[in-house]
């Protein structure tokens, strides 16, 4: 087998390996078995995707080219995390307390959740990391062609092209499967950073490797190879000060800038006490990459043939020296350089096109906005994974339009300069309150359009997008307008002719739009959550609204978070607020929370738009107005009692409100009853006093008519027992006098049993049943709890008004609880009607009654006697129960 055979299967094995790695920390992740993922060792690891493929093998290159210019792309990052660690610090925090999902959505969150903002800003993003892509697709076909050369078995390795392609195909595959395999960001992708993880290592070690074997296999020894590189030119201190500190300048603001940087220090972070361990050990990972970095150069120009690419020097010097074992190691360590960089680049970027291009797109065109019936999560999760084929397709197209041919150095700073033009906006957003959405938009516009203009599209060639003609003498002839001349300050280098005018324009523009410009309310709000985020913690808004848009919240929740913790989530709102059910009050507290539930899923902006248009306008609180006018601590502590007690009181006043109008209900549905009761009564006994008078006074009647008159009797008679017993049975239970028959029994004959009671399926009402095996061995009272099915499928059976009435009895089980639900198609219960459903004498619809409304209070005391509930279950479509019991009532099936 050639070495080119054996290096594609060495490659397929290592991404088997990684999947393996993903997937177990996926399961690990879902059972609760991750505290090891969430180690500051795993997180300072995933920090590694900044050393890809440039630092790999362009290190090398740019060392051979440029001498020791290459440390600038390690100093960056260095003096941002020793001397700025309280800055990233405040970074992670405002990322965590804003559940910040993207840069993206940080910038549009902070000035005044922008929808058009966080547009542009991903727009920019995804146009910046596109030649970063395309970087890692040349490094990985070049390193593939560097194979086939010394391989005399392969074929002419000429479609590099081909190789682009599949490579790019297959890091989309591997990013889709483990890159959007949920949907709030703030689960994290732990299979994810565990890959990049191990890939660190596996870099780390390869160029390691290969250090250790050119300074003492071909360089002699160190105090030879030191020997060599003094006599190199690369050992010749030439410092070019301007282009020395635009490449550190560039390679830290790209630390901070780039998407996927952002999403390992940031969205990824677990603990933000990980930056204490990161400070050091992140310095001292780019310190060991750093180190053999000159001599593996200075000795591959010495052995290599001339006009060999120094940026494959990691790799064809081993190969040149007949080491393909190393070799095969130094691929697989650039291999890794580049999949973990297009892997977190392209989740990084699909979060932001899916959150901030495709949401509100979708949310504008879908009839009923927010609260549209069906489930959300599907659009969100296919417009990532699309996002991803494409931020990889622009990746190939980028690198098959430019050639392909330029130094991976070149390519790299092209994406560095233009993610860097959020510098100004991100600093602004953090440290100064005075900046706006105006001077935010400004500063990126004209920024990104001197990057396009004079550093994006020259990268092509001429011909492409600009004619020869205008890169020689400018746009319209005019020599000032000269892509990499403008203003008529020409000899400059064109990485610091674009950082200068770019990020000087950007910063400018954004300082002095911001000035002249006023913030609106909510930028103001942001502006002092954002810059005191260690001081402020509470909400940076409040809301108009009334319990009214409760259900509605619940409806749009649930197609974005599921409705399993949409209604966890509501429940927990609805108990601290002291309230029964699963609908609470929509008070600025939880709008606030379950705006930051949404923006983990859909980004900060989507989620406020999605509120808004449920809830209304935005209101601002005094409290909240205080802070932003920087009052005294004295009146703004004295403002928020006042706050606090005027809401509490409103809280208290809305709560007796309910209160009173609940005990108006039943004292109506108590006079209802007295009526309906005697009429219940009377009705059976008026029967059996009439036709047994007849049997009396009457002397000849036919048998005929002796069996219809005593089987008249009879029923009547059996009518009022079954009203005289539910009285009975429910003030039993009431009293607690109650004597349970505590036994053994399987849950699906129990259902059986209850549908088979009713005759629901004979008489129209088609039974679906879904969820964990309903095989499952009850102990406790089988008669009661039957007794509660029996009523429930009995109810759907009068009360469903669809034309093809359904039930669905759907059995789970979560949080030491077995849940059973009964959700049926109909219209439902009112909502003013739902509260009122398990009290005594409460019938919701006069349609096919036959009872005195104490069939869901007997069930409601039942459960409480068998240790569980029963409750309405709103936003269903139609009528929903769930029932729970604990678990211990529940024992595994023999």
């Amino acid at each position: 087998m050639g070495a080119l055979n054996i290096l594609v299967a060495v490659c397929l094995t290592y991404v088997a390996l990684l999947f393996l790695v993903a997937f177990m920390a996926e399961r690990a992740a879902l059972r609760g078995r991750a505290t090891w993922l969430r180690s500051p060792l795993v997180y300072t690891l995933s920090l590694s995707i900044y050393c890809t493929a440039w630092t790999f093998y362009g290190a090398v290159g740019n060392a051979a080219r440029s001498g020791l210019e290459f440390l600038t792309i390690y100093i960056g990052p260095t003096l941002v995390m020793i001397g700025w660690w309280w800055g990233l610090r405040k970074l992670v925090r405002v990322g965590r307390t804003q559940r910040i999902t993207s840069i993206a959505d940080l910038i549009s969150s902070r000035y005044g959740k922008s929808p058009l903002l966080a547009v542009f800003v991903t727009l920019i993003a995804v146009i910046g990391t596109t030649p970063y892509i395309a970087l890692q697709l040349q490094s990985v076909t070049l390193s593939f062609a560097s194979f086939a050369k010394v391989d005399p078995q392969a074929m002419q390795f000429a479609d590099s092209e081909a190789t682009a392609l599949w490579v790019a195909g297959g890091l989309a595959v591997f990013t889709i499967l483990f890159g959007t395999r949920n949907l709030d960001a703030n689960e994290r992708h732990h299979g994810v950073v565990m890959a990049i993880a191990v890939e660190a290592v596996v870099k780390l070690c390869a160029l390691v490797a290969v250090g250790v074997f050119v300074v003492w296999g071909l360089g002699g020894g160190v105090s030879e190879t030191l020997a060599r590189i003094d006599a190199s030119d690369i050992g010749t201190w030439q410092v070019d000060n301007g282009r020395w500190v635009a490449m550190t300048m560039l390679s830290a603001a790209a630390f901070l800038t780039l998407p996927r940087m952002f999403q390992v220090l940031v969205v990824e972070n677990e603990d933000e006490r990980h930056l204490r361990t990161a400070s050091w050990a992140f310095p001292t990972y780019l310190m060991i990459m750093s180190l053999f970095v000159v001599p593996i150069a200075v000795v591959g120009l010495d052995i290599m043939p001339e006009g060999a690419n120094p940026d494959q020097f990691v790799l064809t010097v081993p190969l040149s020296q007949g080491q393909q074992g190393l070799a095969m190691l130094s691929f697989l360590g650039g291999f890794s350089s580049a999949t973990s960089m297009v892997i977190v680049a392209a989740i990084a970027l699909s979060t932001m096109v899916s959150n901030h291009i495709v949401m509100p797109i979708w949310l504008r065109i879908a009839q009923g906005g927010a609260v549209i019936s069906g489930d959300v999560r599907h659009v969100v999760l296919l417009a990532r994974r699309l996002s991803i084929g494409g931020v990889l397709a622009l990746g190939y197209l980028y690198y098959r339009f430019s050639g392909g041919g330029a130094a991976l150095t070149s390519i790299g700073l092209i994406s560095f300069s233009g993610v860097a033009q959020f510098l100004p906006a991100l600093m602004g957003a953090i440290f100064w309150r005075g900046s706006n959405h105006t001077g935010a938009v400004a500063g990126l516009l004209i920024g990104f359009l001197i990057w396009v203009y004079s550093m994006l599209l020259p990268s092509f060639g001429p011909g492409v997008f600009l004619s020869a003609e205008v890169l020689e003498h400018g746009l319209w002839g005019l020599s000032w307008l000269k892509p990499q001349a403008l203003f008529g300050i020409e000899g400059i280098d064109p990485v610091v002719h674009t950082v200068l005018w770019s990020m000087s324009l950007n910063a400018g523009a954004f300082v002095l739009f911001s000035i002249i410009s006023f913030p609106q309310p909510l930028e103001r709000l942001q502006g002092a959550q954002f810059v005191n985020v260690f001081q402020h913690s509470g909400n940076p808004q409040g809301w108009s609204g009334g319990v009214a848009q409760a259900e509605d919240l619940m409806v749009m929740a649930q197609r974005i978070l599921g409705p399993v913790e949409t209604q966890t989530l509501f429940q927990k709102a609805a108990l601290e607020q002291g309230l029964v059910g699963f609908l609470p009050e929509p008070t600025p507290d939880f709008l606030q929370r379950l705006e930051r539930e949404l923006a983990g899923s859909v980004g900060a902006a989507t989620a406020h738009a999605m509120v808004s248009q449920i809830m209304g306008r935005a209101t601002v609180s005094v409290e909240d107005l205080l802070a932003v006018a920087d009052e005294t601590a004295q009146m703004m502590e004295y403002s928020s009692q006042l706050e606090a007690k005027s809401a509490e009181l409103s809280r208290t006043a809305r709560q007796l409100r309910a209160a009173n109008e609940k005990l108006t209900k039943l004292s109506v549905q108590k006079d209802a009853f007295l009526s309906q009761i005697s009429h219940e009564l009377r009705t059976p006994m008026t029967s059996i006093r009439s036709f047994s008078e007849i049997l009396r006074d009457t002397e000849e009647l036919s048998p005929a008519d002796l069996e219809k008159y005593a089987d008249i009797i009879h029923q009547e008679a059996i009518r009022l027992t079954r009203l005289l017993d539910d009285l009975l049975d429910l003030s039993v239970l009431e009293n607690g006098q109650v004597n349970l028959n505590i036994r053994q029994g399987v849950l699906q004959d129990l259902i059986t049993h209850a549908i088979a009671s009713t005759g629901a399926e004979s008489s129209g009402l088609n039974i679906h049943r879904s969820g964990i095996s309903t095989d499952i061995l009850m102990e406790t009272d089988l008669d009661r709890l039957a007794q509660v099915f029996i009523n429930l499928i009995a109810n759907a059976q009068k009360y469903c008004d669809a034309d093809q009435p359904e039930l669905t009895i759907q059995v789970t089980e979560r949080d030491n609880y077995l849940i059973v639900d009964f959700i049926d198609n109909g219209s439902g219960i009112p909502a003013q009607a739902q509260d009122m459903v398990f009290e005594k004498f409460s019938r919701v619809s006069d349609r096919q009654a036959g009872g005195a409304g104490l069939g869901l209070a007997i069930c409601r005391e039942i459960m409480a006697r068998l240790g569980g509930s029963i409750a309405y279950l709103p936003g269903q479509g139609g009528a929903a129960f769930r029932v729970s019991l604990p678990i211990k009532m529940k024992m595994a099936a023999q």
